[in-house]
């Protein structure tokens, strides 16, 4: 499902959501609320590597930063972390991570699906920045981006 080199190891990691538990590809930046998006809204599968248009990932990059921004003026997270956010969501709006952008550009749910396939790459790649590993959760988290 991704681009990246290393990716589709054939390892996992195991994520959970209000759903349950899953397991999740160990190299993908997405993470398990992605992974039921693309089970849900496989719409243009016959494109199955990042369905979502280059423009649409760099506008997510872009507009996480502003959502990071309040957040820290909200004094709703720490600096150290939002520093991290910024610099996930520039290496998106770079083209950096685009194989992980893979939630059908058209799909249901008013674009709550390719909204957390976003959440879920910047978080875990500022988890990267922040040296956790992807999918722990527990410094920062998907939501937390928007």
């Amino acid at each position: 499902m991704g681009r990246d080199k290393g990716y589709g190891s054939g390892k996992t990691r195991t994520e959970h959501d209000l759903l349950g538990s899953r397991q999740v590809p160990e190299d993908a930046l997405y993470g398990v609320q992605t992974l039921r998006a693309v089970e849900n809204f496989a719409i243009l599968r016959h494109a199955p590597l990042c369905t979502s248009p280059r423009l649409l990932c760099r506008a997510s990059g872009a507009g996480e930063t502003g959502c990071r921004q309040s957040n820290l003026e909200l004094g709703n997270i720490e600096p150290a972390i939002a520093s991290a956010i910024d610099r996930a969501c520039q290496e998106v709006v770079d083209g950096r991570h685009h194989g992980h952008f893979v939630v059908d550009a058209v799909q249901g749910g008013a674009g709550t699906s390719t909204n957390m396939n976003a959440n879920e790459v910047i978080a875990n790649r500022a988890l990267e920045i922040l040296g956790s590993c992807r999918g722990d959760y527990t410094r920062c988290h998907p939501p937390i981006t928007t």
